[in-house]
């Protein structure tokens, strides 16, 4: 007896889907499309902008409004319209020369710059080293540490009599003054750096056996010279402070001889531009040793 075999509909279908082959997937499927990249839009970070820009310009907008409106009745005080005129005169002709008490006031910068190159220049050359060995042997240390806190707190203008006496014309003496008022921070922040060195440091050194002159140029230098070069920036902001007080009494040509100059013919609008002057230089000075120390700053970013 043969038994017949009955499907649904149904059960039909899905038997048909089962055993019929797979559909190949199209083109357009396989490849999805290529979808255009979105540029972002550069932002602008107002609050960095404000702070780094508008908000300087602010503060000088607001010290010469002050300036203005203290002068705006007649006073026997420049005003900043008066002053501003006055050094377009000034800076019209910087290098003008007509004797030696008599030149522009781009010469009396270069002199001042000069002399303060020579007297930083001596005070590095002498307290960078000082500084590693006072850092380097406690004996040094003890001994030089009270001489340090006597001497540093000395007026410059207490430092150029002595010059004076010694040298016996008024540019050494000048000199003088800025290297001894300018070698303290050089001496101070070296010798602190050598004594912030890691032990460990100095462990392996004398377990490797390594000389003093090693030791130096392998260990203490690349760890000290953030310090140094610290110590450096303030030095030639004290440097540049003390030639200006020096010049004022020693004469000859330079800034500082310049406003003293301004100031006995009672040119109070060329003191004022001289103000600028001054500090305008020191600001470049130390804004060029700020980014010399950020090029050999060992941290890690």
């Amino acid at each position: 007896m043969v038994s017949a075999v009955f499907h649904s509909p149904l059960e039909a279908a899905s038997d048909k889907r089962a055993t019929a082959p797979a559909a190949k997937p199209s083109a357009s499927a396989a490849q999805p499309k290529a979808v255009a990249p979105v540029l972002a839009k550069p932002s602008t970070d107002w609050g960095a902008l404000f702070l780094k820009v508008f908000a300087p310009l602010a503060g000088i907008a607001l010290l010469v409004g002050i300036w203005g409106l203290l002068t705006m009745k007649g006073s026997t005080f420049p005003s900043p319209a008066a002053t501003f005129e006055e050094a377009v005169k000034v800076f019209s002709d910087p290098f003008y020369s007509k004797g030696p008490n008599d030149q522009g006031i781009g010469w009396n910068i270069l002199f001042s710059l000069q002399r303060v190159a020579l007297g930083f220049g001596m005070a590095a050359a002498v307290g960078i080293p000082l500084g590693f060995m006072i850092g380097r042997f406690e004996l040094l240390n003890r001994m030089a540490s009270p001489l340090i806190s006597l001497l540093r707190p000395v007026s410059p203008l207490a430092w150029l009599p002595i010059g004076l006496m010694v040298f016996k014309a008024a540019n050494p003496a000048a000199i003088w003054t800025i290297f001894i008022c300018s070698i303290w921070p050089m001496i101070i922040n070296t010798a602190v750096g050598v004594q912030r060195v890691p032990e460990d440091y100095m462990n392996v050194a004398r377990v490797l056996k390594l000389s003093e002159w090693k030791i130096f140029s392998r260990i203490l230098f690349p760890a000290v010279l953030p310090y140094m070069l610290t110590g450096v920036r303030l030095s030639v902001g004290t440097a540049w402070l003390v030639i200006v007080a020096a010049e004022m009494l020693t004469g000859g040509v330079g800034i500082g001889f310049w406003v003293w100059d301004e100031w006995n013919n009672l040119n109070v609008k060329h003191i004022l531009i001289a103000i600028f002057v001054i500090g305008t230089v020191g600001l470049l000075l130390e804004w060029m040793l700020i980014n010399i120390a950020r090029r050999f700053s060992f941290e890690n970013e």
